[in-house]
């Protein structure tokens, strides 16, 4: 790393300009990087990673110091100093934790290291552990992972007491777009009361009381909507016949449930503009499937109201999905008689990342121990 030009002195110290960041974002076919000063980002990348050169890693946690190289090269090629105040990265599928940004620690890199849900994002707080610890002063952060749990009691008591609810999440985009909608209209996000769907590869829909998501589901491994690749509440019955049938391994199954199913299960492909293009070529079922998405998505959205007992300020629709005008104006129908609906297509993780990162080194975000 010594021709990254490293140097001692903290940017913030050494140029008078404000906080220095390194954002990292670990997902399974890419890692994103951004530096920002204070709010203004420098840099900006999207590293992509073919199936050949991650297939040569028989874990993700294996690709660790693959994927590191790679974020130091693309700062060496761009000409950015190694020199940075905070390095903030994507929060791994540790145990369930409140919202809010955390130092990174040994128990939560023992943790990450541990843990029983495999992604990429376990990648982000060890890479950005590793990046800052060469720099004298400079600190590691993650920031609201997917296993942010701020459930009320009674949302997680399910009919089995084998199995009590747990909630995997697009916590970091959805509280992000929370705080955006509330600073759009001069409030708080801890003053509102919301219903937040984000609308990706996976499609969760939470319920954000004062600041605190008190009911989501588990978008990851079945509950709540279908999405383009994940396969939502299933029938338990059914599900438990399948299991038994002696047609598929465990591993198989899981797949069915994450990755192999939704829309990808259905129809062959997770790729919107084409399932419309295929409708508007008059394929029916095509049309019969992502509308059954939406009416799920938009049953999911009516049974979070009740949650708040119909007094909901908002709805805000978010993620990459959004950006289509047939699914927004769809679940638009369904939905816009329960409270004003906003959308914000896409998602900005690494700007939330960083907005993140900089309220805690200036003191106005707390910042929380794992334990």
């Amino acid at each position: 790393m010594d021709k990254l030009n490293i140097n001692s002195t903290p940017s913030s110290v050494k140029n008078g300009r404000g906080e220095r960041l390194l954002v990292i974002n670990p997902g399974s076919t890419s890692t994103k990087i951004a530096v920002y000063e204070n709010e203004t980002p420098l840099l900006v990348r999207n590293i992509r990673h073919t199936v050949e050169e991650l297939s040569a890693f028989p874990r993700v946690i294996d690709q660790f110091e693959f994927r590191k190289s790679l974020v130091l090269r693309e700062l060496e090629v761009n000409d950015i100093p190694f020199r940075f105040d905070a390095v903030i990265g994507r929060g791994g599928l540790v145990k369930p934790i409140p919202g809010g940004v955390y130092e990174v620690n040994e128990a939560m890199k023992r943790d990450t290291l541990h843990a029983m849900r495999t992604h990429a994002c376990n990648l982000g707080g060890l890479i950005a552990d590793e990046l800052a610890a060469a720099l004298p002063g400079c600190r590691a952060f993650i920031a609201d992972p997917g296993v942010v749990d701020e459930l009320e009691e009674v949302a997680r008591i399910t009919g089995s007491p084998l199995m009590p609810r747990i909630t995997i999440w697009h916590a970091l985009n959805q509280k992000a777009i929370a705080r955006r909608y509330a600073a759009e209209r001069g409030t708080r996000y801890e003053d509102l009361d919301l219903i937040v769907c984000h609308l990706g590869g996976g499609i969760s829909v939470a319920v954000h009381r004062h600041g605190r998501a008190v009911d989501a589901n588990n978008a990851l491994d079945g509950e709540g909507p279908f999405s383009p690749e994940r396969a939502g509440t299933l029938p338990a019955g059914q599900l438990i016949d399948l299991c038994f049938s002696g047609k598929f391994t465990k591993d198989e199954l899981k797949k069915r449930i994450s990755g192999r199913a939704g829309l990808t299960a259905h129809l062959g492909t997770t790729d919107i503009p084409a399932i419309i293009q295929f409708i508007e070529a008059g394929d029916d079922h095509a049309r019969l499937v992502l509308d059954a998405m939406i009416y799920n998505v938009a049953k999911s959205i009516g049974a979070a109201s009740t949650v708040l007992c119909g007094k909901v300020d908002a709805i805000l629709l978010t993620g990459g999905i959004a950006y289509s005008d047939y699914v927004i104006s769809r679940l638009r129908e369904r939905i816009s008689f329960l409270a004003p609906v906003f959308v914000y297509p896409g998602e900005d993780e690494m700007e939330a990342l960083a907005l993140n990162a900089l309220g805690a080194l200036r003191g106005e975000l707390p910042v929380q121990v794992y334990q």
